[in-house]
């Protein structure tokens, strides 16, 4: 049987994470990047001779009418992703957008009936579910390992001066967007959609969130998730059961490490601990009713993503089952919640 062809990328954008993108790509051997598109020439022919694409734009129709092109990865601000989407979409071009994938959950609508009507596949690129770790997690949890999920707790924090894209309102700037979207995105992914929810907020001196906490209600567990860039946090994630109880190891959102616990009590006092370098180390330890699981990648982990949007392009798929529009959509709808309420006094 004839070897299939590699399978050829399109990005647009040339920061950090399309670099870390472009790079992973390099670990697929059934993919190559075919091509880059950045409104700045200079910086799209940069990107092309680093990172090795075959073709560097600084047109996005052109781009778009690249033959090569079978499928386009979004990395650019946040403010832009639901329109370039749109864009690619209407060119036949399936799309990979990087979280968040817009900025309104209406936008995220448009973009599924826009896919649907094209006939093409649309997925943000929440990477996270896509790890081998939260794989592994989920099967156990399906097979019962920990009993009925019963509480998901998580933060995710890093501390960011007032100032650049992070806190820009026009570029999309606050916590909810750039980083409460992984714990969110994780909890729908074990749980489900809530039944209720709550929040509250904390504003930066722009109006964009610096820390946003939220509570999603189902009807046997609950879901208290934050983030922030007012602190650097534990970055860990809990999954209490009614047998047990599972830590994702820091950072949870590009989690190597899992430890299972035989008393969900043991996990949240493990979990609330916190993961300071004598934790780690005696978290590392043997003990009894405690079993951790190291599933390491190569890379930045943005390859399994990658590699399951290609999966789904080539059966004619228009959507990824791991990582449906309607759960994209879910997320922000939290948001747009939490965000509705005034921001808490400081």
């Amino acid at each position: 049987m004839a070897r299939e062809k590699p399978f050829g990328w399109g990005i647009i954008g040339t920061g950090t994470i399309a670099g870390h993108f472009a790079a992973d790509l390099g670990l697929l051997p059934q993919a190559r990047l075919v091509a880059v598109q950045s409104r700045s020439r200079e910086k799209a022919e940069g990107f092309a001779a680093r990172l090795g694409a075959a073709r560097a734009y600084h047109d996005e129709a052109a781009f778009l009418a690249d033959p090569a092109i079978e499928a386009v990865y979004i990395a650019t601000p946040n403010h832009l992703h639901a329109a370039q989407a749109l864009g690619a979409i209407a060119a036949g071009k399936p799309v990979l957008i990087e979280k968040p994938i817009a900025l309104a959950s209406a936008a995220v609508a448009a973009i599924a009936q826009a896919a649907q009507e094209r006939g093409v596949f649309a997925m943000e690129a929440l990477w996270s579910r896509f790890l081998p770790a939260v794989r592994r997690a989920r099967e156990q949890i399906a097979k019962g390992r920990i009993g009925p999920v019963r509480r998901v707790r998580a933060d995710l924090s890093y501390r960011h001066p007032e100032q650049g894209r992070f806190f820009d309102p026009a570029l999309g700037g606050g916590a909810a967007f750039d980083l409460g979207v992984y714990p969110l995105s994780l909890a729908l992914h074990l749980l489900g959609e809530p039944r209720g929810l709550g929040g509250s907020w904390l504003a930066a001196g722009t109006g964009v969130d610096r820390r946003t906490t939220f509570r999603l209600d189902y009807p046997a567990a609950v879901a208290e998730l934050s983030c922030g860039f007012d602190r650097n946090g534990a970055n860990r994630l809990l999954v209490e059961g009614e047998r047990g109880g599972l830590v994702f190891e820091a950072p949870f959102l590009k989690v190597q490490r899992l430890t299972w616990y035989a008393d969900a009590g043991r996990a949240a006092a493990a979990y609330d601990r916190g993961a300071g370098r004598l934790t780690r180390l005696l978290d590392r330890l043997p003990r009894p009713g405690r079993v951790s699981e190291t599933l390491a990648f190569p890379g930045n982990g943005l390859q399994f993503q990658a590699e399951a949007a290609m999966a789904a392009i080539r059966a004619g798929e228009t959507s990824c089952a791991q990582m449906p529009l309607h759960e994209s959509a879910a997320v922000l709808r939290i948001i747009e919640a939490v965000r509705a309420g005034p921001p808490a006094a400081s």
